[in-house]
């Protein structure tokens, strides 16, 4: 599930009025941040006589209709209590139910299998004394009204979206600067593992890869030196990718930063990134002119987390979630911390960060602490070396990075090939993936 903590009150400068349900649904895009949510459940909490919104929250509309009831009471809680402890009760909820329809079913179709959902929604909602002010059904660029039953403001066929970019709200967010990102689903694909046959090739090199880590990982001595190498390439990386110039388009710009990773890199940085040091000395590469680089390239690990090791993939989404968190974008931050948590739902450092971000912890906090730490790390380093003691490394390799330049690129995309789908491989698998 996803909160949004309430944001600031408006001053009396930046308020935006909207005026029905048309207003309400053309909105839902810029009360979550900038994106379209899919297959959601989004309730907004309201306030006062004006109807301020207030905290809001999305969860995947659950597929089994048996859990509608129970679902509908944990949400109608949460956003009340967590309401309550910001400062104030809602006095009514809005509620947005968004699928676009599957299949041979119409859009129509989709209103009235979710009906049921609506209703254990307005219930839940009653229970806690905060009537639901008006709930809309989104699908097919359409919506309906769960609770209008005037077919002349309402029609049984749905109301048409506006235009993207045409309503007040759109024009209101445009200019303070937001903009809508597409849908959750868009959003999510760039984080999607890579397709067959590269992911055939992606999976051999990370069998190949953790069949020489892992006896290392497991030794102490040979742990820290994994450590080293794993930071020290994944610097290497993020010059490569600040190397290429920009590229507007989305996908091309992520194929672009595929082909400029090797697999035997890739699976090398993705196995030592299981480890809890070496990923938090990499999420020190969060803000200036290392936040971009370094967000493309646990985008791009993300993806090479194929096969087997679709569990590996809470660390990079990890990473890609703190660093666009650091840097302001929400949504892209939302989307990486929820596929972590769902690529592992124990993953400490995702759900922390989840947290942070839906209780509008500011970033700035968890910046200071890394920042500290690397300033603690390179103070050790320097006395180590004026004391003629044989440094671990992090002194030379752990600078900021100031986007250090690769002296090469990779030679294909096949990388590292061979033998590590053996008996080594399987043991890989597991014994990288340390306590979170």
């Amino acid at each position: 599930m996803t909160k949004h903590s309430e944001p600031r009150p408006p001053s009396a400068d930046d308020q935006v009025t909207l005026r029905g349900p048309a207003e309400l649904a053309d909105a839902l895009p810029y009360l979550m941040g900038g994106f379209h949510p899919d297959d959601s459940v989004v309730m907004v909490a309201v306030h006062g006589e004006r109807g301020r919104f207030g905290g809001r929250l999305r969860l995947g509309i659950p597929h089994d209709p048996a859990e509608w009831a129970a679902v509908s009471q944990q949400l109608a809680g949460c956003l009340v209590s967590g309401s309550e402890e910001r400062g104030g009760r809602p006095d009514g909820i809005i509620v947005f139910l968004c699928q676009d329809p599957a299949g041979d079913e119409s859009a129509r179709g989709v209103v009235e299998r979710l009906r049921p959902l609506s209703q254990s929604l307005r219930l839940a909602c009653g229970a806690l004394d905060v009537p639901v002010l008006e709930a809309l059904c989104v699908s097919g660029g359409r919506f309906w009204s769960y609770c209008c039953p005037d077919p002349r403001c309402c029609p049984e066929d749905g109301t048409p979206l506006a235009l993207p970019g045409t309503s007040v709200m759109a024009a209101a967010a445009a200019y303070a600067g937001m903009r809508a990102r597409g849908s959750l689903r868009e959003l999510e694909a760039g984080f999607a593992p890579l397709a067959s046959p590269v992911s055939a090739e992606q999976e051999a090199a990370l069998d190949s890869a953790a069949a020489e880590l892992v006896p290392r990982i497991l030794g102490e001595p040979g742990r820290e030196t994994v450590r080293e190498e794993t930071i020290a390439l994944a610097g290497l990386l993020i010059g490569r990718l600040a190397d290429g110039p920009p590229i507007p388009d989305r996908g091309e710009a992520d194929a672009r930063d595929d082909a400029l990773l090797a697999h035997d890199e890739a699976a090398a940085v993705i196995l030592g990134l299981q480890d809890r040091t070496t990923r938090d000395r990499a999420a020190e590469w969060m803000e200036g002119p290392e936040a971009g680089p370094a967000l493309r390239l646990w985008r791009a690990l993300a993806r090479r987390c194929v096969g087997a090791y679709a569990e590996h993939a809470a660390a990079p989404l990890t990473l890609a979630g703190w660093v666009a968190w650091s840097v302001g974008d929400e949504p892209e931050a939302r989307a990486a911390l929820g596929l972590a948590l769902r690529a592992d739902p124990e993953y400490v450092f995702a759900r922390l960060l989840h947290q942070g971000a839906n209780e509008g912890v500011d970033p700035e906090v968890l910046r200071g602490c890394l920042r500290r730490e690397r300033a603690a790390r390179l103070a050790a380093a320097a006395r180590e070396r004026r004391a003629g003691t044989p440094g671990t490394g992090p002194g030379r390799r752990d600078r900021p990075v100031g986007l250090p330049r690769a002296g090469t690129r990779p030679s294909g995309t096949g990388g590292r090939r061979g033998g590590g789908r053996g008996g080594g491989a399987g043991r890989g698998r597991r014994d990288t993936r340390e306590a979170r």
